[in-house]
């Protein structure tokens, strides 16, 4: 015959719930930031870009800007700057001209770009109004001297 009170089990200690408190962890007021705090930035070489949103990527041009790209005339110029963490950088081209956007994934040999380095590239417009262009088939042709340059591979060397 079965009770319908439930039985105490030995040792056991009574479940009593939390004690709420007017600010629990994971209240509204608790997940807001903290008051607005003004900090100092420091200058960066890309701050007045506009960058692509999405990024243009060898990955998701397509064949036929790809196809165009590879039939046009090499450009050189020179590395202003390249951030390996965040996968692109900027590149002077040497017969003047508004700097060129460049992806990681567009970059060919075996060394990590620096500011200074010499480069050849060729040119492909970036959707959606195509009126602007990204630098693709990226070459290193001259190190630049007295830097340290890095390995895809993350090995360091002196140039």
């Amino acid at each position: 015959m079965m009770s319908s009170q439930a039985t105490p089990i030995q040792g056991s200690q009574p479940v009593t719930p939390p004690p709420t408190s007017p600010r629990s962890p994971l209240s509204p007021e608790s997940l807001q930031p903290p008051g607005c705090r003004h900090r100092d930035r420091s200058p960066s070489p890309m701050r007045g870009y506009l960058i692509p949103s999405p990024l243009p990527t060898r990955r998701n041009r397509t064949c036929s800007a790809t196809a165009r790209a590879s039939e046009g005339p090499v450009f050189t110029g020179v590395c202003k700057c390249f951030s390996r963490s965040k996968g692109h950088g900027f590149i002077t081209p040497s017969d003047g001209g508004k700097d060129i956007f460049v992806h990681i994934s567009d970059i060919e040999g075996e060394y990590v770009p620096v500011e200074g380095d010499e480069v050849s590239y060729k040119i492909c417009s970036i959707p959606p109004k195509h009126e602007k262009v990204q630098a693709v088939e990226v070459t290193i042709t001259h190190l630049n001297p007295g830097t340290k340059h890095e390995t895809w591979a993350g090995r360091v060397v002196s140039s």
